[in-house]
């Protein structure tokens, strides 16, 4: 993560209006190796070949294998989690306003999120953050993905 401190953990709404419009950070780095993409195309029964064929896949327009598109969305939260935290009594992953695809990830490309919070509003019970999100690929000139996030939370 680009800071040493770990994630930011928003623990009150006040905290987390004062960050609206901030950079929140950087996860790690995380490489994409052919073991998970192999499992996810098993768990979802994608069994494209331009994901698990590598022989295929080298003659084809990637030069290799690449991770499925939802792969890459499946990794938010383990590469925001490492970004933002809040301390609530329970939270719920409301959906995406926007997601894109942008780029594609080739086995072995190392992947790392930052996020942006862009939005707070409270919702009865619970504050509901709207998270813009990369998920960027080392070296690469464009992301792999680009998420407008909503999660809902219970202070």
């Amino acid at each position: 993560m680009d800071d040493a401190n770990g994630p930011v953990v928003f623990t009150d709404l006040e905290q987390i209006r004062d960050s609206v419009g901030k950079h929140l950070g950087h996860s790690a780095w995380l490489t994409i190796e052919q073991s998970r993409i192999d499992q996810f195309a098993d768990a979802t029964g994608d069994l494209q070949w331009i994901h698990v064929d590598a022989k295929r896949a080298a003659e084809g327009p990637f030069g290799t294998t690449i991770a499925h598109g939802w792969l890459t969305a499946s990794l938010l939260p383990v590469l925001t989690g490492q970004i933002y935290r809040v301390q609530a009594k329970m939270a719920i992953n409301y959906g995406v306003n926007k997601l894109r695809f942008v780029s594609p990830v080739k086995v072995g490309a190392q992947v790392r999120a930052g996020s942006t919070l862009v939005d707070v509003t409270e919702h009865g019970p619970a504050v509901q953050l709207t998270v813009q999100t990369e998920i960027e690929i080392a070296g690469g000139e464009k992301p792999a993905l680009v998420v407008e996030s909503l999660g809902r939370y219970y202070l």
